[in-house]
């Protein structure tokens, strides 16, 4: 391609693989993020006039969308109306030269559009189609819109997250997005692997249900040994403790001593040995079912001395611990800066996003830590040098200027876009 298509290309493990992305706001955007972070080549397919909903998601900066740089970051973009007959042809064309679809529509959405995975999959067998949804492509619910609070209700963990006696509460990030786009990275990459033996695609299906159960820790498990519904409990752990926070002078911070020997280092690191020998804290069950007077023993050292003293012995003594950051600290934390986790992105304006990296650290790829800001596309950015490149591919296309000279409606094909 041209200047456009170097700008964009980044070397990694997945370099080669072409993604046609047809997902919108978090879920699939975050997969497809992780795939373009891992040097696969990622072309975003928007739709019409206004592109993928996060475009209007504050903050902004200048006109454009924080949001959407973070997650869109090292992505090509192109419009496609799929009513148009001349943009029907181009994704065929698309269809043709890459290796993975994505999409996050609820069920039946690309179907109707004529570009569903059964089809796909008769046309184009060597293609990993995946899609993420609300419950998935089977079962009674599959129908009903999903999104992430509806999932983290569903899914229990909401029940799981508060105070006891308090209201449940939701997971402080979109927990039930992200984990569903982190499931269907995996799937995408073992498809992409399985392929490499007998060069058949697959499906790949994901149900932000189903990932909200998986991540339920032992919940299930505890409930199924012990016949009692696990409730909230605040910040502590419901099999270890000491696991939780506890007051220092000045603020709260954590101690997770998670098994006996960190037990009695921490009992040595807070001048307080006796703790250890302590019958009701001799061992982590015991500690568990007396917390209540565990926490007002610790804390009867701890406020005495503010956070920092502490974080300090409890370190000196390999003791893990913690304090509990605000946002703005991770922007200068020195482990986070040591490993390039602060990077930034950047739309079309003179002002860059910082935000996270990529945390797949692996060697012998240097352009997975970047010096310089990673670009989030204009809406329809790529489109000319797509058809250049296909152009030069098959011969098939003259160049349309950038905003796609239609040959059918102007408007793009009316599609379900609840989002998944």
């Amino acid at each position: 391609m041209g200047d456009e298509r170097k700008s964009v290309a980044r070397q990694g493990p997945l370099s080669g693989i072409t993604v046609l992305d047809f997902s919108r706001v978090l879920a699939g955007p975050y997969c497809t993020m992780v795939l373009a972070d891992l040097g696969a080549r990622v072309i975003k397919v928007e739709k019409f006039g206004t592109g993928d909903d996060t475009r209007a998601f504050g903050p902004f900066v200048g006109s454009e969308s924080a949001y959407f740089m973070c997650f869109n970051r090292h992505k090509e973009s192109i419009v496609l109306d799929v009513k148009s007959p001349r943009d029907r042809e181009l994704l065929e064309c698309l269809l043709d030269t890459c290796d993975v679809v994505v999409e996050n529509f609820r069920p039946g959405v690309m179907d109707r559009l004529g570009y569903g995975p059964e089809r796909l999959a008769k046309t184009h067998p060597h293609i990993i189609y995946a899609s993420i949804s609300g419950f998935g492509h089977s079962g009674p619910m599959t129908d009903l819109p999903g999104y992430d609070m509806v999932v983290q209700a569903m899914g229990g963990v909401m029940s799981l997250t508060g105070w006891p006696g308090g209201p449940p509460a939701r997971v402080g990030t979109s927990f039930g997005d992200l984990g569903a786009a982190l499931f269907a990275a995996v799937g995408i990459v073992s498809a992409l692997f399985s392929r490499t033996r007998d060069a058949q695609g697959t499906r790949v299906d994901i149900g932000m249900l189903d990932c909200q159960a998986a991540l339920m820790e032992t919940a299930l498990a505890r409930y199924d040994v012990e016949g009692r519904i696990p409730t909230r409990t605040g910040d502590s752990h419901p099999s270890l403790a000491p696991f939780e926070t506890f007051a220092a002078s000045d603020e709260r911070f954590v101690i997770a001593a998670g098994n006996d020997t960190l037990f009695m280092l921490m009992a040595d690191a807070l001048d307080s040995p006796r703790l250890a020998l302590d019958p009701r804290f001799v061992t982590n069950d015991l500690r568990v079912h007396n917390r209540a007077a565990l926490v007002e023993a610790i804390e009867a050292v701890t406020r005495t001395m503010p956070v920092t003293h502490w974080i300090d012995r409890l370190n000196e003594a390999g003791v893990p611990c913690a304090p509990i950051n605000t946002i703005d600290r991770l922007f200068s934390h020195p482990q986070l800066l040591s490993r390039n986790m602060v990077i930034q992105v950047q739309g079309q304006g003179d002002r860059a996003v910082r935000t996270a990296g990529n945390p797949i650290k692996m060697g012998g790829y240097a352009d997975f830590d970047p010096a310089v800001p990673l670009r989030a596309p204009a809406l329809n950015q790529h489109r000319e040098a797509i058809l250049h490149e296909l152009m030069a591919g098959v011969g098939a296309y003259a160049v349309a200027p950038v905003g796609g000279e239609q040959a059918g409606p102007k408007s793009p094909v009316s599609v379900d876009t609840q989002a998944a």
